[in-house]
């Protein structure tokens, strides 16, 4: 079987040996960036084969020649034939997405290894982070609003960052980098991993075991553990209540780690507690639309993004050329970095 690769003239296209591992990618490149960062990382290595540009009758031959898998949005770019034709000989499936949370795991080989692209967006989404925190601190929502409307309050005072504790919960590449930034601008910050233990910078760390009382200490609580069985609604109304009044919390992990009328209703009747807020609870994903159950624009200490905390100049090239670099150590008999385990997605 032959699967059609664009020819580049700036590529040296020798010839793999017969022997080479194949590599199908399943989804069809955005740009021309991340089609060349994947092409770049892999061919060395593989063949790497496009299976959106592979004819209809010859998916399932792709498919079941495939070494090892990168995809971006499986549930889409696969049909159930497709899911199928996956061998379980497989080396990997590689996601190029830092979440696998919407992965239907059970459609795939159970004995295929699979690896999320974890810590792929660390960086903007740490500088992100920052700014929805600096920004509820200063309270410059709120003194927006009330300059348009004439009032001039200089009264209220607003959230030194520097000796406050910033706790993070879920301290992988989105923590830690959101941890070093902190800690620049001279703020404490308390750490919440599996394992409580790490080797960053950090004033102390703890796991979820400790999660009541490091709710009640935070001055900022940053949210940036992934969505898994065990932290899907694991902020609800009592957890919100131990909190300070004064806190802020930023959530740009996923929206079901909070409980959403919960969140709407402690922002309401707590008007000194504001939320930055980049993933939503229903996002447009496909033909669906954005909406909130509850009218959170309407509340002034609510300062929300439409869920493009990572989405800078390169960011998905390079996320792309990670995760296929990742591909790259499977293929080479490497340790494969952020592997999943399945069960804590399913039953």
């Amino acid at each position: 079987m032959c699967i059609a690769l664009r020819y580049e003239p700036s590529r040296d296209y020798s010839p793999q040996p017969v022997s080479a591992p194949r590599v199908l990618v399943t989804f069809s490149p955005p740009s021309p960036e991340i089609r060349e960062a994947i092409l770049e990382t892999l061919e060395p290595v593989a063949t790497v084969g496009f299976l959106p540009e592979v004819e209809q009758e010859q998916r399932a031959a792709a498919l079941e020649s495939a070494d090892a898998l990168l995809a971006w949005d499986i549930a889409r770019e696969l049909s159930d034939p497709d899911e199928r034709a996956i061998p379980r000989t497989a080396r990997l499936i590689q996601f190029v997405s830092a979440g696998v949370d919407r992965v239907p795991f059970d459609r795939l080989p159970p004995d295929v290894p699979v690896a999320s692209n974890a810590g792929a967006f660390a960086q903007p989404m740490a500088e992100h982070v920052l700014a929805l925190a600096l920004t509820l601190a200063k309270r410059l929502p709120q003194n927006h609003a009330a300059l348009a409307r004439g009032e001039f309050n200089q009264q209220t005072p607003t959230l030194a960052i520097e000796g406050s504790l910033v706790v993070v919960l879920g301290f992988g590449g989105i923590g830690q980098a959101s941890a070093k930034l902190f800690r620049a601008l001279g703020a404490r910050v308390h750490a919440v991993n599996r394992s409580g233990h790490t080797d960053e910078a950090v004033d102390s760390i703890g796991t979820l075991a400790d999660l009541d009382a490091v709710l009640a200490a935070a001055d900022i609580l940053v949210v940036s553990l992934p969505l898994t069985r065990a932290t899907e609604g694991m902020l609800g109304a009592r957890e919100l209540t131990l909190m300070k009044p004064e806190a802020i919390l930023v959530n740009v992990a996923r929206a079901a780690i909070i409980d959403e009328d919960a969140l709407y209703e402690h922002l309401r009747r707590n008007a000194s507690f504001s939320a930055g807020v980049d993933t939503w609870w229903q996002e447009p994903r496909g033909e669906g639309t954005f909406a909130t159950r509850r009218p959170f624009f309407e509340l002034p200490n609510v300062l929300g993004s439409p869920h493009n905390s990572a989405i800078v100049a390169g960011a998905l090239a390079g996320s792309a050329r990670r995760a296929a670099a990742n591909v790259a150590r499977a293929l080479r008999g490497e340790p494969v970095k952020n592997l999943v385990d399945r069960a804590e997605y399913v039953d």
